[in-house]
């Protein structure tokens, strides 16, 4: 890895601005997408620099950023990416506000890697521009830059130069699309074969989003719900939840509001897809079959619902998540 940017070589400049505390895999994603040569694949390849806030900055796991640049070293950069902060709950060290700044009027394409997003967010590069985070930090983005148009379902979003990513690993895809879109399909589907990696995942990440199992402690609707959840392969109504609690419709509906902050036919496919989930994780059974389980009728139905809620089809599905049924052997079934 070339640790300082040489004014007379050609290669494409990217600089990996770091912060304390900063988790490693997302700092190692970049790090080994552009600063390992490939003279083989590309000639030159990139050239890549750490820039930290201070001399030695310590990120997890006890290691340290030494002989790294500074934040002012941004500005001079093709493309800076942004790994993870150590905690949304922090705001983004001023210094690396201002470079980010700095190297966007220099013309620099951006990218935050998971929760970059909020220091590229902070430096108001987001503002108006659709972009990604980690699903669970999603909303708090949203709250603290309403200006952003966060999707909390894709792997990476671009908007007029700005790249973020959703988690972790979804930082890799964000790279591989920066690889590809420097020198292209082939030599990205090369660089993947060699990170053992799909150079493109089918769907988002909303597929690795836990719906939650809401209320199975409310005393006033816990017994409906397990009645509910055991017969859900059967074509149930409002007017069957209803009969069931011994309630009107409308009761029924100001009850389920109160206790899960949803209605009840909502709540209730909500709990079909949870039980699809499952059975496409943990058994081989038809799609069909599995629809028919989960109270969604026909295979083109869960379908439509798993692309609608989950960004991906039910094989696809499958394919990403029954290794776990396999004892992780990657059998998908």
């Amino acid at each position: 890895m070339r640790a300082n940017f040489a004014a007379d070589v050609a290669a494409h400049r990217v600089a990996v601005a770091v912060t304390s505390g900063a988790p490693l895999f997302e700092l190692a994603v970049p790090c080994e997408v552009f600063g390992i040569d490939r003279p083989d694949l590309v000639d030159p390849w990139y050239e890549l620099q750490i820039c930290a806030v201070e001399p030695n900055t310590r990120v997890a796991c006890g290691f340290a950023a030494q002989e790294a640049g500074d934040m002012s070293d941004l500005v001079r950069a093709d493309t800076v990416v942004v790994p993870s902060c150590a905690s949304v709950r922090q705001e983004p060290p001023a210094a690396l506000v201002e470079g980010l700044r700095a190297a966007r009027r220099a013309g620099a394409r951006i990218a935050g890697i998971c929760t970059g997003a909020f220091a590229l967010a902070a430096a108001g590069l987001l503002e108006g521009r659709r972009a990604a985070t980690h699903w669970m930090h999603a909303d708090e983005l949203v709250r603290r830059h309403p200006g952003v148009r966060v999707d909390p379902k894709v792997l990476y979003a671009e908007d007029d130069g700005i790249f973020t990513s959703a988690g972790t690993a979804a930082g890799i895809d964000l790279c591989l699309e920066l690889v590809r879109r420097d020198h292209g399909a082939a030599v990205t589907n090369a660089l993947a074969r060699r990170l053992v990696t799909p150079p493109h995942r089918e769907g988002g990440q909303a597929q690795y989003v836990e719906l939650p199992a809401v209320g199975r402690d409310n005393s006033h609707v816990a017994p409906l719900l397990e009645w509910a959840r055991a017969r859900l392969a059967e074509p149930l109504t409002l007017d069957d939840l209803a009969r069931q609690a011994s309630l009107s419709r409308r009761t029924l509906a100001r009850r389920f509001e109160e206790a899960l902050g949803l209605p009840p036919l909502r709540w209730l496919q909500q709990e079909r897809l949870r039980h699809a989930q499952h059975l496409l994780e943990t058994t081989d059974l038809p799609v069909d079959q599995v629809a028919a389980l989960s109270g969604l009728g026909s295979a083109a139905n869960l379908r439509r619902h798993m692309t609608r809620q989950l960004d991906i089809s039910p094989q696809g599905y499958r394919h990403a998540f029954a290794a776990k049924a396999h004892g992780g052997t990657g059998t998908a079934g």
